[in-house]
This record gives C-alpha cells, sequence and structure tokens, in this order.
C-alpha cells in the first residue's frame, strides 16, 4: 500500500486548500465523460426535439459549460481558476437488446493555470447529465446516470493521464 496522501490535508489531518502559489501557470486540459440510460422511446423524443421542455441537449449543453465556471463554489477545496475553453459533446451510444438508450456526454475544459481541470471537466458532465435528467424526468423516472469518470487529463506536474481502455 502506497504512503502517499492526499494534499488537501495538513500534518495533523486537518483539511486545507492547496497552495499552488509557487507552481507555474502550464496549459491543462481535461477530458470527462458520464452517461445517461434512459427508455429507447425517450432517447428517440430526444433526438427528434419534441420533448415537451425544449431542447433537452442544448439545455445540457449550457448547463455543462456553466457548471466548469462554479466547480469552485461546488467542491470545497477546489481552487477557482479561468476556464478558457469547454466543449461538450453528446453521442449515442448503440441500443441495448433490452429497449433502453445511453447517452454519453463528453466534456474536455482547458485552461492556462497553476492547478488541473479535472474537477471542472467531471463536474459538467455530471450537470449535463443532471440536466438531461431534469428535462425528461417527467416521462421516464427510470433513468440511469453514470458512470462518471475522467478520460484523459494534460499539463501540470504529474503530466499526461489516460483511462485504461475498459475502466
Amino acid at each position: 500500500m502506497s504512503d502517499r496522501r492526499s494534499s488537501h490535508f495538513d500534518d495533523q489531518g486537518n483539511a486545507r486548500m492547496v497552495n499552488v502559489s509557487a507552481k507555474p501557470v502550464t496549459i491543462r486540459e481535461a477530458t470527462a465523460s458520464g452517461a445517461v440510460v434512459m427508455n429507447g422511446s425517450t432517447a428517440e423524443m430526444i433526438r427528434s426535439g419534441v420533448a415537451s421542455k425544449g431542447d433537452v441537449l442544448g439545455v445540457a449543453r449550457i448547463a455543462a459549460i456553466q457548471a466548469t465556471k462554479v466547480t469552485s463554489q461546488l467542491i470545497p477545496l477546489c481552487h477557482a481558476i479561468p476556464i478558457e475553453s469547454a466543449t461538450i459533446h453528446f453521442d449515442w451510444l448503440p441500443e441495448q437488446s433490452s429497449g433502453s438508450a445511453t447517452l454519453r456526454c463528453s466534456v474536455r475544459v482547458a485552461t492556462s493555470a497553476k492547478t488541473g481541470v479535472e474537477m471542472e471537466a467531471m463536474t459538467a458532465a455530471a450537470v449535463a447529465c443532471l440536466t438531461v435528467y431534469d428535462m425528461i424526468k417527467s416521462v421516464d423516472r427510470a433513468v440511469t446516470i453514470g458512470p462518471i469518470k475522467l478520460i484523459e487529463k494534460s499539463g501540470g506536474k504529474s503530466g499526461h493521464f489516460q483511462r485504461p481502455p475498459g475502466r
């Protein structure tokens, strides 16, 4: 087992915000994804644009972008950083034999800062998925959300990370 400690705790075990003042500004990018599993007829409603609340994916895209900007207000020890780019992409995975459909939301966030944007990307993916649920809950309450996961990150001292296939 590793002896590594989380940098969010001091020597006495108290929570703290990590001091990044001496770190260099570098280009930081992160990609995260989440999935929304729903009934096939609900997916068709979204695809055809006839949801009673309007453009489901358009609203979810704006919600994800907004989420990147307020992540530090939601995650207590997360630094407030400038978001310089947020790209949200939705794609439909092949339909399941059960008749369910899966919508994947991928979010790529970039900045030039002293700390990374992983939390912003994951928060945005989660908020996009939650927004889809909010837009369709009146017709499909059995929706499942998840997993929310970091796919890739680059920049900073820890360098590049890419999620291994199948994990």
